[in-house]
């Protein structure tokens, strides 16, 4: 591990491992370059802080579970939802711990927004995330008899066209 890892207070470093135990990255990045930025560490930096102490607690860190992908889970979680789900997409997200990854959103309507469903990193039974999160999203929207939109499903793009800009 690099050396800035000695300089966070103690009561910064268990916040962190806090973080990292319940397997919160984000919660635990932000706060190493949060305390360590005035010193000139770089987010980069901050994430490979983290991921050195993912490594150092090991099997200690309760990873969570995926989100689940059948239709049965993403109906409830839709139906969960404060407006009607006029339509289901696919997103691309991405940062550099986790890479790329996709998330499936209900569109609603009534109140318009947008509801997240779940997201996909990685690998999902071998597929990778485009492949598992359309074949879940198209499964959704066929139960909800709904369309279903995945602005990029070849190539991550983050700034692909949304269903409601397609519809004008």
């Amino acid at each position: 591990m690099s050396g800035w890892w000695s300089y966070l207070e103690e009561r910064t470093r268990r916040e962190v491992d806090e973080d990292v135990l319940r397997d919160a990255a984000l919660g635990a990045i932000r706060t190493v370059w949060e305390a360590l930025r005035p010193l000139g560490l770089g987010l980069r930096e901050a994430e490979q802080v983290v991921e050195a102490r993912y490594a150092a607690l090991g099997d200690r860190v309760r990873r969570r579970p995926p989100d689940p992908l059948d239709v049965a889970s993403l109906a409830e979680r839709a139906a969960a939802l404060p407006g009607r789900v006029a339509a289901v997409e696919a997103l691309w997200g991405g940062d550099t711990f986790h890479d790329w990854f996709v998330v499936l959103v209900a569109v609603l309507d009534d109140p318009a927004g947008e509801g997240h469903l779940a997201t996909v990193y990685g690998s999902s039974g071998g597929r990778p995330p485009a492949t598992a999160a359309a074949e879940a999203g198209r499964a959704l929207a066929d139960h909800l008899e709904v369309p279903f939109h995945f602005g990029s499903p070849r190539t991550p793009d983050d700034e692909a066209p949304r269903w409601r800009d397609l519809r004008g």
